[in-house]
């Protein structure tokens, strides 16, 4: 029951639409009817919020990051009260539930974000250096060339590389199969990415 119920607990995390309560609260009406439609920071600075847009950043990042770290905590025993070192197995569920919530909430009729600030909690809390890892790619990327959606698939792909390179095979499987969802999320930005066509971060576009 820990898989399962450690997915549970990454989904109820991520399924929170922070970017969307946030917008609401205040005053600046339903994110979702703005630019990509997306519930994401990058759509909540959209708004013109700058503020708004980093808290969701920060929220969604951190509803990555609990529940992998709850679940790191927690000691799991067989059923004669032996503990077990199964820790690191059951936090992979955790993560792929937390993404999973928050790129399908149930309440949003499963519409939801494409997980890049939430997988950054998740590498963050799976393995410090995955997270550097993570952390290093996506602000570098996004500082040369200012396009949201190509710095946030190249963390993706940078954290599942990471994973064995540093020393932490096991979370390779859930980090690659993260990072092939995240990226087909992100086809359509894919798509104007190849005709020169994707809006970079502070454009008027």
């Amino acid at each position: 029951m820990e898989p399962l119920l450690a997915a549970l607990l990454g989904y109820a995390f991520g399924s929170v639409p922070f970017g969307l309560l946030l917008t609401k609260a205040a005053g600046m009406g339903d994110v979702r009817d703005i630019g990509s439609g997306n519930i994401g920071a990058t759509n909540v600075l959209r708004t013109g919020n700058k503020w708004l847009a980093a808290g969701t950043l920060l929220l969604d990042f951190l509803k990555g990051f609990v529940p992998v770290f709850i679940i790191g905590f927690i000691a799991f025993y067989d059923d004669i009260g032996i503990q077990t070192n199964i820790n690191d197995q059951v936090k992979t569920f955790a993560a792929g539930g937390a993404v999973l919530g928050h790129c399908f909430p149930v309440w949003l009729k499963f519409k939801g974000g494409k997980g890049v600030a939430t997988n950054a909690g998740v590498a963050f809390g799976l393995a410090w250096p995955i997270g550097l890892a993570y952390a290093a790619i996506w602000i570098s990327t996004l500082a040369i060339f200012r396009i949201s959606s190509l710095a946030g698939m190249s963390a993706v792909v940078a954290a599942a590389a990471a994973a064995p390179l540093f020393g932490y095979p096991q979370f390779f499987p859930v980090l690659a199969a993260i990072a092939a969802l995240i990226i087909y999320l992100h086809r359509e930005n894919i798509g104007r990415l190849a005709k020169g066509e994707e809006p970079k971060i502070g454009s008027s576009k």
